[in-house]
Order: structure tokens, then sequence, then C-alpha cells
């Protein structure tokens, strides 16, 4: 919680009364429950926390998310084991983050990016009641938003669709632009909104994804605006949007084109606000206060608020709007608005115990996952870097395991196979932990660890097990071989660090790379910054120069055969592959993946679709299908380093050779300068 008394912030909050002429709103918020179990940690607090507060204004509290509710992981697919069932009606992938929300009483979220990871198809499925023999599943007892998603273009979702701008409660699994809460004889109104970069980074099937050109704010603007009105028109003066644009930057711009919306939740960027009353967990730092104030499009105040991922903190806005429905930001006292952290003091300042329900469904997938954490795979003795802020923005040792994995498990079918490349946004977790010594804040005196033990399973320190390798890859994609030119793998490493802040800002489309090393300078223009990009073998030694001096070398059509996800071969994260892609194999061998073999790319196995089992080295686990990225990742492990741990330490950038970004001060080009091992 905070730097206070749960006594002293029950007798605060206890005094917010509406004033006279004004309105009183409690909003409590979260979003991005995407980690791997860390959230099953703190739920149970952070249902006990938001319940203390709820009980303090049951009339005018909001319960609500900015999105992606849940992720392709360990926690996801354990609701799926059939143990679980008993919790939530029917076990289903998905359906124990639901019953969580749900039991919590939340009362609306955004879509965000993460809902369709697996398509609309499994969407539907998670959050649409069923009907089964043995039992019943409520599905979302609240529903989703977004105002810039054409949800009914899609057979699966189009069920589900409701009518913006009604009032609550909604059909179980409703999908809507906006939906009207009556609190205290007042309404509120809210809209969702989903970041317009979807289609790059999920599964989105028919759904169409508005604006058509993803970098128009003021298109965007505009289709969330179309939805503020609507619900202006019927008398709403108290307006909030659930926005999940992944970048906390856009929300602001956001702001400042929209006129009528009081209260902006963001979401997707885990950016921690917090005010100078707010205690945060050890070895975190607020990138700004808690509520940010912005001035909307008419000159009116907009609070911006936002809190770290999976349950680690509960935000809370106690805020009064005026007889006009207009938000009052002097309205908001730091003593009882801000971050509430949901650590062990969080829980010891609770004003109400866990919910009973959340911690039915907590301790029935942690059941599972504890199961899945007696499998171990290999052995490190170093902290392996998987952290956003790490993996999306940098080589790092564990980018490079996974990148490795692709290219020895796509080697196995075709040893000609001579590069690797993986977007860091699909890994997803470290492997090992961060630790804060006792006394000290300094982010210059965090200790990065190997895994730790779990008594609960009998994991032992240092161990890798399924549930490390399951929650690193959670969304596991195919394997595919796809030939490529010089000309078009220099076109799609320009891609990967094409964006603006490269080695700075995360974006999920950054390379984590094997079989290849190459510098870029990111002052140059988008599509001419790499500098030198050469393929090298096993040891380190260049056998092919492709980009010398910022220019392709030799044969710009020589073919280069390389290990990908079909996620990313088909254009996921933007990435330009050619389509139809001749000679591609698929080693996870999904029919209508394979295409025939030109002049260009000729097939050198004579072979497409093949079976999975085929000249994979295969057989020491079998949790994950052949020819994914997780049974890569753990055959490699287990092949590599079982009898002895790895142990290349995550290094400064200064000292990657695989991506070498030469904007970084002590850095400077070594592509063609060394044999040693990258």
């Amino acid at each position: 919680m905070r730097a206070r008394s749960s006594d002293q912030v029950e007798t605060e909050a206890s005094e917010e009364t509406p004033a006279v002429g004004g309105f009183v709103l409690q909003l409590l918020h979260t979003a991005d429950m995407d980690g791997a179990a860390g959230a099953l940690d703190n739920v149970e607090t952070f249902s006990a926390l938001l319940d203390g507060f709820r009980l303090q204004m049951p009339e005018r509290t909001l319960v609500l998310s900015a999105g992606d509710n849940f992720v392709p992981g360990p926690r996801f697919y354990a609701a799926a084991d059939n143990s679980t069932g008993s919790q939530f009606g029917i076990a289903g992938v998905g359906r124990g983050d639901i019953a969580l929300l749900n039991a919590m009483g939340f009362q609306a979220s955004a879509l965000g990016n993460h809902e369709f990871d697996l398509g609309p198809h499994t969407l539907a499925a998670i959050i649409a009641p069923e009907q089964g023999e043995d039992g019943f599943y409520a599905g979302a007892a609240f529903p989703y938003l977004s105002a810039n998603l054409v949800l009914a273009d899609d057979e699966d979702l189009l069920p589900l669709v409701a009518a913006g701008a009604q009032r609550a409660p909604l059909a179980a699994g409703s999908l809507a632009r906006s939906v009207i809460f009556e609190l205290a004889g007042e309404r509120v109104g809210v809209v969702g909104a989903t970041t317009p970069h979807l289609d790059w980074i999920a599964g989105v099937g028919n759904v169409t994804v508005q604006p058509a050109d993803e970098s128009d704010l003021d298109a965007l603007a505009a289709i969330i605006q179309d939805a503020v009105d609507e619900l202006t028109a019927q008398g709403v003066d108290k307006i909030i949007l659930l926005a999940h644009m992944q970048q906390i930057e856009i929300e602001l711009q956001l702001a400042g084109r929209l006129r009528h919306v009081d209260i902006i939740v963001a979401g997707g960027s885990n950016t921690i606000l917090a005010d100078e009353t707010d205690r945060l967990r050890v070895g975190d730092r607020a990138v700004g206060n808690y509520p940010l104030h912005v001035s909307s499009a008419s000159g009116e105040p907009i609070l911006l608020v936002n809190t770290d991922a999976d349950y680690r903190y509960l935000g809370r806005l106690v805020v009064r709007f005026d007889e006009r429905g207009i938000v009052d930001p002097a309205s908001v006292d730091p003593a009882v608005s801000g971050a509430f952290a949901t650590d062990a003091a969080g829980r010891a300042a609770a004003l109400a115990p866990p919910i009973a329900a959340v911690s039915r469904v907590t301790e029935a997938l942690q059941t599972v996952i504890r199961e899945r954490d007696r499998e171990v795979v290999s052995q490190t003795s170093v902290y392996l870097a998987g952290r956003r802020a790490d993996i999306r923005t940098q080589e790092t040792n564990l980018g490079n395991l996974v990148a490795d994995a692709f290219l020895w498990t796509a080697r196995q079918y075709d040893p000609s196979v001579a590069v690797a490349l993986k977007n860091a946004g699909g890994i997803r977790d470290q492997i090992g932990r961060v630790w804060q010594p006792p006394g000290t804040n300094r982010a210059d005196e965090v200790v990065y660890l190997p895994p730790a033990a779990n008594a609960d399973s009998g994991k032992r320190e240092g161990e890798i097990t399924r549930f490390d390798v399951e929650s690193v890859l959670r969304f596991n994609n195919a394997l595919v071989i796809v030939p490529v030119t010089a000309r078009q793998l220099a076109e799609l490493l320009e891609h990967a660090i094409g964006f603006d802040g490269v080695g700075a800002t995360p974006d999920g489309r950054f390379p984590q790379v094997a079989g290849m090393r190459f510098s870029f300078d990111p002052s140059s223009p988008s599509g001419a910054r790499i500098r030198s990009l050469a393929i090298v073998d096993d040891d380190g030694r260049v056998t092919d120069a492709v980009v010398v001096d910022g220019a392709l070398a030799g044969d710009p059509d020589r073919t280069i055969r390389m290990a990908v996800l079909n996620f990313t071969a088909n254009g996921g994260d933007g990435y330009p592959f050619p389509q139809p892609q001749f000679g591609r194999v698929d080693l996870a061998g999904e029919a209508g993946q394979y295409n025939p073999p030109s002049p260009e790319f000729p097939d050198t196995n004579g072979n497409g679709v093949i079976d999975p089992a085929v000249g994979l080295d295969r057989g020491r686990h079998d949790f994950a299908e052949p020819g994914t990225e997780q049974d890569a990742l753990a055959e490699y492990l287990a092949h590599y380093f079982v009898d002895a741990p790895y142990a290349l330490a995550e290094s400064p950038p200064s000292e990657d050779r695989r991506i070498q970004n030469l904007a970084l001060p002590g850095v400077r080009d070594t592509v063609y300068e060394s044999a040693e091992s990258p």
C-alpha cells in the first residue's frame, strides 16, 4: 500500500463525500495482467485492497481494466487442466483469468492486443458463456470495449457484439464500443479503444482494425470521439476512456485531440505513475505523477492514470466532478489516490481480507503450475535477461539462446539453414530473479540471479523447468524455414530496427538473432541504418558478407535460408517477408503452409511439409508439439546444458557482438574484425 497506516487511509477515504453540486467517483483500475505466474502471487492482495476500498464507497465505485487481462502462458493453459474446472464450471484456456476478474467484480475492460493472441475464435470461447454436459461456464460478467475495432466483421465474435451506449449490465461476454453505468443517481460512460497496430502484433481474424493508417492519431481520435459523442448525445457528461495503446505517449497525444473525456486509463505500456505518498515496490521507479494532468481539445482537464502489470499495483483515483460533469483535478488528494503496491506491506495494510473466490481460483491454477515446475529441462548458473526493457532494445543472453535454439532445430532438418531470427516481443519473461539488497533502492546495486529454488515443486536453484520455457515462449508459434535473398535479409533487419527510439524504446519487432551479426546507426533514416551484416559460422567466422559500409555486397539475389516463426514469416510485427514464400518448409507440419520450389528458391531437400518426428532431435521432452518454439528451446537446452549449466552472463550493450548499436558509448563496428564466437 502506502506510507501510511490503514486507519489513516480508512479515515481519509470515509471523509470523501460529494460536495454540493458535484459528484465524487472512486475509480479502481489495472491493466496488463500478462505475466507468467507473478500475477497469481499478487492477485489475492490486489483483491483485498480492491474490496476494502470499494466497501468505503460502494455506490460510487467503478472497477475497470485497460486490457491484456490474459496472455498465452502457464497460467492461461493451466485453466484448461480438468482439475481446475470445478472453480469456474468448465475448464478451458484463459478462463481462470476471467474467473478472477469476475470474482473481483470488474465492470468493464478494454480489448488489449493479448486478448487476440490466439485469434477471435479463442477469444470468444474465453469470454462467452458455455453450457456443458457437466457444468456451466459463466463467461465474462463484464463487457469488453473497443470503439475502433469492427468486431462484427468476424463470425466468431459477431454473436457477442452489442450496441454501444447501453446501460449496464450487458449480457455476459458482450463486446461493445461503450457502456453506461449508473452510480448514486449519476451516469458515467466508459469507452474502449485498442492499439491500431493490432493486426501487426496479434491474430485479428476478420476483425477490421481502424484507422487503416495505424499511425494516424487524428483519425483514431475521430473514431473514439464518435463513440464519446454517442454518450454525450444521451446526456452523459462524465466519461472515462480505457485506451490500450501500448505506449503512454500515444494516450497523452490522444488526450489533446479529444473532447468531453474526463479520465483516460492507459494500458499496454506497464507505466508506473505514482504520487509523493505512494510506497513503491523495491526497485520500482515512477515515470510520472499520479494522475497526469492533460488538457482536452476544448481546453477542459483530463486526468490520465496507469499502473504496472500483473496485479503488482492497484490504481485508485478518487475525484470530484463539478455540476457540469467536468473533472476537478484539485479534488485529487495524494493521501487517498495513487498506486497501491500489492506486496507484503500492502497485504498488511489492506482494509479487507482477500476475496475467497479469488483465493480458490488462484490455488487451483497454482497447483497445476507447481506440477509443471517439477519437469526439469536444463540448468543455468546465470540470470537470463528477458525483461521487456532489455529484450526489446538490445541483444541479450536469453535472446541469443532462443535464436540459437531456432537455428539448431532447423538444421536438424536442413543443415543449409544459415540464420535465425526471433521477434523480441514473443519473449515474455526472464529466467532468473532480480533482487534489491535491503536498505538500498539504487538501481546500480540490483543483483541479477539464476532461477530460485521452489520447495513446493522440488526445483533446485539454477534449474530451468518446463514452466520457465512455457513462461518465456508463451505463444508457442511454429518454426518455419524460409529462403530469402541477401537483399531481402537486409530489408528484414532494416525493418527490425527501423522504428523511432530503437535501442531505448522497447518495441516487439526488435530482433534476436543467430548465425549472423550486424551493426546499425539509429541516427540514420529508417531503411538505411544497417552498416554491416555478416553471416557467421558456429565459431564466429564470417562466411558471407551481406552488407559492408552500408551497401549490399555480392550478388543481392543469392539465397540465404532462414529459421523464423510462422507468425513473423506471415507478416507479424510488420516484417516484410515475401509472399508467397516459395520453398518454405513448416517444421510443425501445418497443412497448406508449404509452397513448391521456384527457380529463385529451390528446395534443396526435395521435401515440403515434413513429418515433425523425422530429422529432429526428439525424445527428452514432449510437453510442446515438435517444431514449435517451446519444443525447440527445451530440446536445445536439454541437449547442451544438462550436465553443465549455461554460463554466459548478460553483458552491457557496449559488449554485444551480434547486435551492435553504434549510437551507444564505447560501441564500434566489429562485425568484420573478429572470428571469436559471437
